[in-house]
């Protein structure tokens, strides 16, 4: 299994108590200290306001941080988990890919999904269309960054976009382009946009649900002539790790103590339930177990969201110490 971790950008009240001047150096150096690290990725979202409420908490902004990641680390790949393609628009997109991956000397990822976060949509004012419109622009968005990355321009007359000669060059670094991860479950269109064009997918669920999902995107490459085995299949997980479940608890209490004021009882009671049932939460022994059957499932890459992570990196040195060796 391979592994990623989340920076903390202030999307999830992850940088709450800094302050703002200080954002950029604790986000440099928790990358940097990736960089040094076991992790093949770091990982940022791609919003603008906080969630699971908007507030006026800082929140920074996805791209602006893939070039200065790109720039502050050596190694470690640079995902974005997930770029909404109907907040830029896929030419510009492809362009800005495209440079950062010379800066980072072609390392990285692009993640990219439909988008869900209403309030954000509307407050930015890019409205908030169906989902099928949604789904629409996510597919010609998508064929028009591979036409980008793979021939240096890139023509569409679509629904949606248009565009007409557009020249991307220098072509990325990463021969053949840039990976696409496509990122959500939805059966009739995602997944069937995942298995012409992704290199991976990222989907969670049960254990029953990733293999039907899983399942469902084995149709579309058959019905595709694609080879199922190239598309690596990725999950995120909230993750919490302590050297006993009691311990896990109490790292757990602390965060929801952090986000009460923010997000009020019943979100944080919502947030608190969501970690206990996380696959990430527990003792290093529990979750190698979980991720254990999941890789006997099919999972190839799980990535990690340390909501302690700006404050405390105890847990993540754990993970590092006593997940990673024993799942590599």
């Amino acid at each position: 299994m391979r592994f990623g971790t989340f920076i903390p950008q202030g999307w999830r009240f992850d940088l709450v108590g800094i302050d703002d001047h200080d954002h950029w150096s604790t986000m440099r150096s928790l990358a940097e200290r990736a960089d040094a690290g076991p992790w093949e990725s770091l990982w940022v979202y791609d919003h603008f306001h906080t969630t699971p409420v908007p507030s006026e908490e800082a929140t920074h902004e996805a791209w602006t941080l893939m070039a200065a990641f790109g720039a502050a680390t050596s190694r470690i790949r640079l995902g974005q988990m997930c770029t909404c393609m109907s907040y830029r628009n896929p030419a510009y997109l492809a362009k800005v890919a495209a440079t950062i991956d010379h800066v980072s000397a072609g390392r990285v990822e692009m993640g990219i999904g439909g988008g869900w976060y209403e309030h954000e949509w509307r407050a930015y004012g890019y409205g908030f269309p169906p989902i099928a419109e949604r789904l629409g622009r996510l597919r010609e968005g998508v064929e028009i960054m591979h036409q980008a990355w793979t021939t240096g321009t890139a023509s569409l007359d679509g629904k949606h976009y248009q565009v007409d000669g557009a020249i991307v060059r220098p072509l990325p670094v990463q021969e053949g382009g840039i990976p696409l991860w496509i990122a959500g479950g939805g059966e009739q269109v995602t997944l069937k946009i995942a298995a012409k064009y992704a290199g991976y997918t990222n989907f969670a669920g049960s254990l029953e649900e990733f293999d039907h999902k899983s399942e469902v995107l084995r149709g579309h490459c058959e019905s595709l002539g694609r080879d199922f085995s190239e598309i690596t299949r990725s999950s995120n997980f909230n993750t919490i790790v302590a050297d006993t479940e009691a311990e896990a608890r109490d790292r757990l209490a602390a965060v929801k103590d952090r986000l009460l004021p923010h997000v009020g009882q019943e979100r944080a009671d919502a947030i608190e339930q969501d970690y206990l049932g996380s696959d990430g939460f527990g003792t290093p022994e529990q979750i190698v177990e979980r991720l254990t059957a999941r890789a006997e499932h099919g999972l190839g890459y799980s990535i990690h969201y340390f909501p302690e992570l700006a404050y405390d990196s105890s847990g993540a040195e754990l993970f590092e110490r006593e997940v990673i060796p024993a799942l590599s």
